[in-house]
C-alpha cells in the first residue's frame, strides 16, 4: 500500500506544533515560532487563553452533544447575543465556514422560493474569491486550483470581476437571486472591498429584490477593528456567514440573517446533527466576552495600524523583494515581486508563522491579542528571512 493512512490531499510543511501558548508554538523539540497566521484567522485569542480554556473545559465536563432534536438552551442564548451585536434577527450554527457559506446560499434561494420566484436560482459571485471547499462553494469560485478534477459543477453562479460594479450591475437578470462577496478576500490576497463597490452592491439588492450575501468567514468576529468588517463600510447585509475566529479555535461557524432574508427557512428546510452543540456554544460565548469589549477592539485597530507602520517601514531596505502593504486591522496582506509561498516556506525557517494567499501576497493574521513586542519581533523576523532569501528565479 503506497496511499499514507491521512488522505493526501494536504502539502504539509515540517512543522509539528505540540503545543501554543498564547502567541507562540512549540514542537516536541522545544522549537518555537512566533505564530502570525493564527490557524489561519481562528486562534484570535492565541493559544491556551484562560478563559477560553476554562470555559470548554466546563462544559465539557456539564454537557458536551444532544442534537438538534432537542433545545439547546446555550444555544439560544448566543444566538440572542449574536442577534444583539449585529444586523440580524435570526441565526443558524454550523461546524465550518463551508458549511455558514452553504446555509447562506440556501436561504437566499429559500427567499426567492417563498415569493414565489423559483426562476431566481443563480447567485452573483466575484473573481479570487474563496468560500470553501463543497462543491456548491468551489463553483462560486473562478480559481482553477479549486475547480480542477470537480467539473461539471452546478451553474449557480456567475464569476464578475471583484470591485467591478458596473460588471454587477450588468449581470443582474431574473435568473439572479442574489449577490455574495467577501468583505476583505483573504485567499485571494488581502483586498478589501472598495467602499463604493459594497455600498454599490447594497443599492443593487434593495433595488431588484435580491439579497446579499457577506462571506466574513476570514475578516469577521474582529479581525479588522470593528466586530464585523461591513461595519466600517456603512452598510448590512441580509446575510452573513461566520466562522474561524468565532470559535478561538473551536470548530464553529453561523450563518446570520435579518427576518425578511430568512423567510423561506422553515422547519424541515435544513439542519445539522452537530451544529450548535453545547460545547461549541460555550466557546463562542468566551469568545464574544473579551472581543466585544470596545477596549479590545480599539485595541485591534491601534496594533493593526502599529504593525502596518513598522512594516512599510521595513520594505525600503528590502524593496527588491517586498511591494506595498494592504488589509484592515489585524488581516494585513504584504506584497511580494516574487513568489510568496516560497518566502512564507523560507520565513518558517527564521521563527515565524505565515500564510501564502493569491496575487503574492504574505497574510499577516496575527492573534489579536499581540502587543508592541510582538510586532516588534515579527518585523525583525521577517526582514532576517527578507535578507536571506533568494527567490528561485535569482537561483
Amino acid at each position: 500500500m503506497t496511499i499514507t493512512p491521512l488522505m493526501p490531499v494536504y502539502g504539509r510543511c515540517d512543522v509539528e506544533p505540540v503545543r501554543g501558548e498564547g502567541c507562540y508554538l512549540y514542537d516536541a523539540q522545544g522549537r518555537e515560532w512566533l505564530d502570525f497566521a493564527s490557524g489561519i484567522a481562528v486562534n484570535l485569542l492565541g493559544h491556551s487563553h484562560p478563559h477560553l480554556v476554562g470555559a470548554i473545559q466546563k462544559q465539557a465536563a456539564t454537557l458536551m452533544h444532544t442534537s438538534n432534536l432537542y433545545k439547546v438552551p446555550a444555544q439560544a442564548a448566543l444566538a440572542e447575543r449574536l442577534v444583539g451585536l449585529t444586523f440580524a434577527d435570526t441565526v443558524f450554527f454550523t461546524n465550518s465556514g463551508a458549511e455558514a457559506v452553504e446555509c447562506a446560499i440556501k436561504t437566499c434561494r429559500a427567499y426567492q422560493y417563498a415569493h414565489g420566484r423559483p426562476e431566481r436560482y443563480r447567485i452573483l459571485t466575484f473573481s479570487n474569491a474563496f468560500h470553501g471547499r463543497t462543491l456548491a462553494t468551489i463553483s462560486a469560485t473562478n480559481q482553477e486550483k479549486m475547480r480542477k478534477g470537480f467539473e461539471p459543477l452546478p451553474d449557480w453562479f456567475h464569476v464578475l470581476p471583484f470591485n467591478d460594479l458596473d460588471a454587477a450591475a450588468a449581470a443582474i437578470d431574473p435568473s439572479i437571486a442574489g449577490i455574495m462577496v467577501e468583505t476583505v478576500q483573504g485567499e485571494g490576497g488581502i483586498r478589501p472591498a472598495a467602499q463604493e463597490f459594497l455600498q454599490g452592491l447594497r443599492k443593487l439588492c434593495d433595488a431588484h429584490d435580491i439579497l446579499l450575501i457577506l462571506d466574513e468567514v476570514q475578516c469577521g468576529v474582529a479581525r479588522t477593528g470593528t466586530l464585523f468588517a461591513h461595519e466600517q463600510y456603512g452598510i448590512d447585509p441580509d446575510i452573513m456567514a461566520i466562522a474561524k475566529g468565532i470559535g478561538g479555535g473551536f470548530p464553529v461557524g453561523a450563518c446570520l440573517a435579518t427576518e425578511r432574508a430568512a423567510a423561506g427557512m422553515v422547519i424541515g428546510t435544513h439542519g445539522s446533527t452537530y451544529g450548535g452543540n453545547p460545547l461549541a456554544m460555550a466557546a463562542c460565548m468566551a469568545v464574544l466576552d473579551v472581543v466585544t469589549e470596545e477596549s479590545f477592539l480599539a485595541q485591534v485597530r491601534e496594533s493593526g495600524e502599529r504593525l502596518r507602520a513598522a512594516l512599510e517601514q521595513m520594505i525600503p531596505n528590502h524593496d527588491d523583494l517586498f511591494d506595498s502593504v494592504r488589509g484592515l486591522g489585524l488581516m494585513l496582506g504584504l506584497k511580494l515581486k516574487t513568489d510568496s509561498r516560497a518566502f512564507v516556506a523560507h520565513a518558517r525557517n527564521h521563527g515565524i508563522l505565515t500564510v501564502a494567499a493569491g496575487d503574492n501576497v504574505v497574510r499577516l493574521l496575527p492573534p489579536l491579542i499581540i502587543e508592541e513586542h510582538h510586532i516588534r519581533e515579527a518585523v525583525d523576523k521577517l526582514s532576517a528571512a527578507a535578507a536571506a532569501f533568494v527567490p528561485a528565479e535569482a537561483a
